[in-house]
């Protein structure tokens, strides 16, 4: 009899059994298939690359995850290379087969149509080929696009033009949805680097070579050499094959394929000089290698005839596509359970239920994130998140480009990018073996000539010579020539327009450039280029010049600021009166009664204006004075005159009114050229339209401002410095240019939006405008006939003279002034030095006030008055012993000497005044007997 378990082992056993039990569950259990479609191409090569892959993903996937309770049964169908054909494929395994998700199809119109039906029946259609960016515009919940978007490479590629500064280029597509599609996104991303698309060349997926080689032959034709490639990689293994032949693979031609063919590039043989973009895988690179050695031996195996298997993104993208799905398929717990079937006429082409996972599957494939070999998978708007493009030349990766730094080097660097992008990619081969990058365009090879409209004028056909001759020497300067052929616009000395038309015929085709004196405008830059310009800019107003001035009646004293008039009379009245104090006590001329000697300071002062002065100058300080006032003198007259003589010449030049306001409120007429924008410019100013007066020519002009606003003429015009110099040198004794210069651009050579030909013409106008050939045409065409008639522009009435223009030389006079009155104060001071004795009687008061009667006196000690009174120049020195003698006797006083033992006692006396004095002991009280 057996005993029962006790309960500690039957706790033991339980456990053991609740482990176990799902083990041995799974073993007993078989596992869930799950049904999925795969459509595909089977001719296509890529397409059999993708299933092959597809196939190693599931079983890697699998023997990685033995436990997972699904598995996915791949249904396999070919579409043959049609819609109809992917359609087909998809309606069968969603009806017979009912699939849970489907794989495929191949192309981007497959895609379109697949997508539909699997919306219908609810079941994921994931394509790891379709590319095309209106695949996203459908909006399909159900279509997952585990592929990158065309789209996302636009950028890449307008990076790389806008990096070499090509200003054309011509994208070649193929003719169906997938190559129309990605245009307008291209388009748009090339507008954004300011790169223009010429021409769209679209080849029909069944070109014939002869039909390809015809296109080749057209682009050759064009200026454009930049060409941007999309379409598959059969036809554009084709269509490089052709572009050889032709020669279009030489130096000059810029080649960049899209991602489409840049992806498998090996597989189309050699490709040097070929630019490219495409995505870049960020996977390991030895899990890379090893899978690619895995996938060469079985698809040798499986594919003997193939010699050399390269596997492409495509493949990569395919395996993680597949694996994705096994992943949510696993995770959402699918079941191969019917769809729920919908009552339908059983010859209805959408005779099919909806799936019952359908729902829970899409969300379980949009969640699902791992690293794959083709990069992160990530689904992010349905579609595969994009990630940085390579760039390649050839088969050699030279740079990167990524959405945050652009072009760049190396990725993941902590060195900081050139800001010239085309530095940050390595050496380039370009078509032809050049390494020089090719400028992007050349002059056509069909003998075209470029055509060049001129304008045709009545008047100022100066500007057209000039033009043209400008353009001649710009032309010489570059490193290339341009067949040419000017074609005039006008007859008969007439334009056929305005200059708007005229430069609307670039843009309508007729003209390839127009060179002549068109005004680079705002409203005309948008739908033409200019070059830089090559004259003047501006717009500014011409009037009659006032000529009376010069009849002024005080016109002599406007040389001169009241200021320095003022301080001129003020320095002459000074200077006189420091020229009598120095010259009182020593020269006639400078004595007598006060009216006289108050006189002469002014007549003497004012005299030196002639250098007329009668009046000699004995002393040595007064002699110095006077000569630096005359030094300064000479300058101030010389000024005065010359001030003089330039206001009675150019105050003529003075325009009668400046102010064009004011003109446009009194009412005058206001001329401009005819078909110039300066009649545009004159209406925004409010002017009435009977108040502007249109003119052709120089002759015109003239005769309008003879006339005069009130007999309709003009009182003033406006047009712009280049026709106001030409005008004013042959007319600038009657005319200036006056009031702002409104802003304008100058002429520029006109070309159409985004011509190659404007940046070479815009440098080649600098070289020209840096070296003196510039100024040798315009003097050729702007200066014949013009004499010695300047600009009157440059001669402007001057500015009286001021006082700061003085301040040095007066302060030179005032200082030399001040100095030899202080020496003659300190001179006499010394002489007169018994006054201030203490011996002499009086107060300090009364001392100073006999020291000035003193000066007033002659001194007799000075050789100048010696020499006037006595021609020896000696003095008589009388006693009081000769003095008697003489008066009383009549004997010379040299007959008496004096006593011995007497004092002499000397005694000075002039015809005004006497004074003696006891040698020794002056006494002002003590007069002569």
């Amino acid at each position: 009899m057996m005993k029962k378990p006790s309960g500690a082992l039957t706790f033991c056993l339980l456990i053991i059994f609740f482990f176990l039990s799902p083990k041995m569950m799974m073993m007993g259990m078989a596992q869930n298939n799950v049904s999925v479609g795969v459509v595909l191409d089977m001719e296509e090569e890529v397409a059999q690359i993708g299933l092959s892959c597809i196939s190693m993903a599931l079983s890697d996937f699998y023997t990685s995850n033995p436990n997972y309770a699904t598995r996915l049964i791949l249904h396999t169908k070919d579409s043959k290379g049609t819609v109809l054909g992917a359609a087909a494929a998809a309606l069968e395994l969603l009806k017979n087969v009912e699939v849970k998700a489907i794989i495929g199809p191949f192309t981007s119109m497959q895609a379109e149509f697949v997508s539909n039906l699997g919306d219908k029946a609810r079941v994921p259609v994931i394509s790891f080929s379709a590319t095309s960016p209106s695949l996203t515009s459908l909006r399909s919940p159900y279509f997952v696009r585990a592929a990158l978007n065309d789209s996302s490479q636009v950028e890449a590629i307008s990076a790389l033009v806008k990096a070499f500064a090509w200003r054309q280029v011509v994208p070649i597509y193929v003719d169906n949805e997938f190559g129309a599609s990605l245009i307008p996104f291209l388009a748009d991303a090339l507008e954004k680097v300011n790169t223009r698309i010429p021409y769209r060349s679209s080849i029909h997926p069944n070109a014939t070579n002869d039909q390809i080689v015809q296109e080749l032959y057209k682009l050759m034709t064009m200026q454009t050499r930049v060409f941007i490639l999309h379409m598959g990689p059969s036809l554009a293994s084709k269509f490089f094959d052709k572009v050889k032949e032709v020669g279009m693979m030489s130096a000059g031609y810029v080649w960049i394929v899209t991602s489409s063919v840049a992806n498998q590039l090996t597989s189309l043989g050699s490709m040097e000089g070929v630019l490219g973009v495409r995505p870049h895988l960020q996977s390991d690179f030895d899990r890379i290698k090893n899978f690619t050695d895995r996938w060469i031996k079985n698809r040798q195996k499986h594919n003997p005839d193939v010699i050399h298997p390269h596997l492409n993104i495509y493949g990569l993208w395919a395996y993680d596509a597949a694996t994705a799905l096994a992943m949510a398929v696993e995770e959402a717990g699918v079941v191969n359970g019917r769809f729920w079937t919908i009552s339908r006429n059983a010859e209805d082409l959408e005779a099919f239920g909806e799936s019952r996972v359908g729902p829970g599957l899409i969300k379980s494939i949009l969640k699902t994130k791992f690293k794959g070999l083709g990069g992160y998978f990530r689904i992010v708007d349905n579609q595969l998140e994009s990630s940085a493009f390579e760039i390649i030349n050839g088969e050699k990766i030279i740079g990167f480009w990524t959405r945050k730094d652009g072009i760049i080097r190396k990725l993941n660097k902590s060195t900081k990018p050139s800001s010239i992008p085309k530095e940050n990619l390595g050496s380039i081969i370009w078509p032809g073996d050049n390494i020089q990058a090719p400028k992007g365009w050349a002059v056509t090879t069909n003998g075209k000539k470029l055509i060049i409209g001129v304008p045709v004028k009545e008047g100022f056909k100066e500007f057209e010579g000039y033009s043209k001759e400008v353009f001649e020497a710009v032309v010489a300067k570059l490193k290339y020539d341009i067949p040419r052929e000017y074609v005039p616009f006008g007859s008969d000395g007439k334009m056929n327009g305005s200059y708007d038309d005229l430069v609307q015929q670039v843009y309508f085709g007729k003209f390839d450039a127009v060179v002549g004196d068109v005004t680079i405008r705002g409203n005309r830059s948008n739908y033409v280029d200019f070059t830089l310009p090559y004259t003047e800019s501006g717009v500014i107003m011409i009037v009659p010049i006032n000529d009376k001035t010069r009849k002024n009646t005080w016109m002599f004293l406007r040389p001169l600021t009241w200021e320095l008039w003022v301080t001129s009379f003020c320095l002459f009245a000074f200077i006189g009166f420091i020229v009598w104090i120095l010259e009182h006590r020593v020269n006639e001329e400078f004595r007598g009664p006060p009216s006289h000697q108050a006189g002469t300071i002014f007549w003497f002062s004012f005299s030196t204006m002639v250098f007329a002065h009668r009046e000699k100058i004995v002393s040595n300080l007064g002699r110095f004075v006077v000569i630096i006032w005359c030094f300064v003198f000479l300058i101030l007259v010389q000024s005065f005159t010359a001030s003089l003589t330039s206001m009675l010449t150019v105050q003529k030049l003075q325009p009668k009114n400046d102010d064009i306001n004011q003109l446009i409120k009194n009412g005058e007429n206001f001329g401009y050229q005819k078909g110039s924008f300066v009649f545009d410019l004159l209406k925004k100013k409010k002017i009435d339209k009977s108040k502007l007066k249109p003119f052709g020519t120089e002759e015109e002009l003239y005769e309008l401002f003879k006339k005069g606003s009130r007999n309709g003429g003009i009182s003033a015009a406006l047009e712009e410095v280049a026709y106001i110099k030409l005008f004013l040198a042959r007319h600038c004794s009657m005319f200036t240019s006056v009031g702002p210069t409104y802003k304008a651009d100058g002429f520029g050579f006109v070309f159409p939006i985004n011509s190659p030909l404007v940046n070479d013409i815009s440098k080649g106008i600098l070289s020209v405008a840096e070296e003196d050939e510039m100024m040798e045409i315009e003097n050729k065409w702007f200066n014949k006939g013009n004499g010695d008639c300047k600009d009157s522009s440059t001669s402007l009435s001057s500015n009286s003279l001021g006082l700061d223009s003085f301040r040095g030389l007066f302060l030179i006079a005032l200082t030399a002034s001040f100095l030899a009155l202080l020496v003659y104060i300190i001179i006499f001071i010394y002489e007169q030095r018994h006054f201030f004795s203490s011996s002499y009687e009086g107060s300090l008061w009364n001392k100073i006030v006999l020291l000035i009667r003193h000066f007033d006196k002659k001194d007799y000690h000075s050789y100048t008055v010696r020499k006037s009174e006595f021609g020896d120049g000696k003095r008589e020195i009388r006693t009081p012993e000769t003095e008697f003698n003489l008066h009383f006797h009549g004997a010379s006083a040299s007959t008496c000497p004096p006593s011995a033992t007497s004092s002499p006692k000397h005694t000075y006396y002039d015809n005004e005044s006497d004074f003696s004095f006891e040698q020794g002991s002056p006494s002002p009280n003590h007069t002569g007997k």
